[in-house]
């Protein structure tokens, strides 16, 4: 690292000051989607009650912070005792592996083995954590709107342009200010992306340069913002790979079709009520695929922390299966853990609009691609997604032309590489 860079690196460790200060103390820098935060820290209120020598720390924060503040920290070698991260490969190197403080190694390799390689580096069988749910990629309709307009939900196979063209015309109709939304983000964009027959992943594991798969959905989307079909102001509103979602549009009802993913089911739940009625649609098709994008984010014990036993203790009891299969159940999210799965889950809803849609995210895991299924555990996701969602936005901004970003893509994503592997 750079002496600037270490400078930053030390600031941001201070500023955050998520180091585990006294013995038995466990930090957890956690963000939250919706109401998991609620319910993490209720878990763990019952944790300190069984095990009153070590104080659980919950730091609900931004995504931001997760995605911006903690790798300084990380470099720094600092940061939070366990962190909750969707980057779980490329920062894998900073992960503890549990492997020797845990009770029954066995039970985490029978349980969450699936998704083990997601979170630690290649070649290696270390226990680092586990999924606290699966994601997919998927939209969302305003279906109220729909029936308002008189225009009948596209069905299954539907292409994005179907999408487009009846979103576009439900919005029109209803005087709703956005027809069409994606959030900010190049790992929401890569599911169309793949389903137009993107590949990032090279013959040499390596990253691939921008192909046509990249450049058709790409220059569609960018058409989209362009005419207003797309919310434009959701992907320039924001500098470089900031994240910003539009789930507050949709929730508010000023947006027919939203593509986002299954973790805003308990968002919608809890904010939308019966405001409006509202369906989970799948992925849209491309001419390759009607593909989302699987992922999840990961609970990971950090290997800076000074209580490595007391990690292990907290991280066993929020990987049992018993609280597990509570914490799906009350936040409605897909489990990574196979027991759980298989003696099945009872998510803690009156709302059919809720189960409706998490079975509509079962059915759509089908249709993933296999190009899709690559990316959760391959090293360069990260820098590709990061290049992707600051260039595509700089084009619907009217900074680059489209010729332009696949350059600066191809050239933003070497840089990663290079910086990587030269430290």
């Amino acid at each position: 690292m750079t002496n600037t860079k270490r400078l930053l690196a030390a600031i941001a460790a201070g500023l955050l000051t998520t180091t585990a200060a006294f013995a038995g103390d466990v930090r957890i820098l956690w963000y939250s989607d919706g109401v998991e935060g609620e319910v993490m820290q209720d878990l763990l209120t019952r944790f300190m009650a069984e095990n009153p020598g070590i104080n659980v720390i919950l730091d609900n924060v931004a995504y931001t912070v997760i995605t911006e503040q903690l790798p300084v920290q990380l470099e720094a070698g600092a940061g939070p005792d366990i962190a909750r991260v969707t980057n779980l490969k490329a920062q894998s190197q900073h992960w503890l592996d549990l492997t020797p403080y845990l009770s029954d190694a066995e039970y985490w390799r029978t349980n969450f083995g699936d998704q083990a390689d997601w979170m630690r580096p290649d070649g290696s069988d270390a226990i680092t954590g586990f999924m606290t749910q699966i994601t997919l990629t998927g939209g969302y309709a305003n279906k109220t709107l729909f029936d308002q307009a008189g225009v009948a939900l596209p069905g299954a196979d539907a292409t994005w342009d179907d999408w487009a063209s009846a979103a576009k015309q439900v919005a029109d109709s209803q005087k709703v200010p956005m027809a069409m939304a994606m959030d900010r983000s190049g790992h929401r964009i890569t599911g169309p992306n793949i389903s137009y027959g993107a590949n990032y992943v090279g013959a040499d594991d390596m990253p691939a340069p921008v192909d046509q798969g990249v450049k058709d959905f790409v220059a569609k989307f960018v058409g989209w913002n362009a005419d207003g079909t797309m919310a434009k102001d959701v992907w320039v509103s924001a500098a470089g790979s900031t994240y910003r979602a539009a789930a507050d549009d949709f929730i508010n009802g000023q947006l027919v079709y939203y593509y986002s993913g299954n973790w805003q089911v308990p968002n919608f739940a809890t904010k939308i009520g019966d405001n409006f009625d509202w369906v989970a649609t799948g992925s849209p098709c491309g001419p390759a695929a009607c593909s989302g994008m699987p992922g999840g984010a990961g609970l990971v014990a950090v290997k800076y922390t000074k209580n490595p036993e007391e990690v292990a203790k907290v991280m066993e009891y929020l990987g049992s299966q018993e609280v597990v299969k509570e914490f799906s159940e009350r936040t409605l999210f897909l489990p990574a853990h196979k027991g759980v799965v298989a003696g099945g889950l009872d998510f803690q809803s009156d709302n059919e609009q809720v189960k409706a849609a998490l079975n509509a995210f079962v059915t759509a895991s089908s249709t993933t691609s296999p190009n899709a299924l690559k990316l959760p555990g391959w090293r360069w996701s990260d820098a590709y997604y990061g290049a992707l969602v600051t260039r595509v936005s700089q084009v619907i901004a009217g900074e680059l032309t489209l010729d332009e970003a696949w350059a600066r893509i191809d050239q933003d994503i070497a840089e990663k590489v290079a910086e990587a592997t030269q430290q």
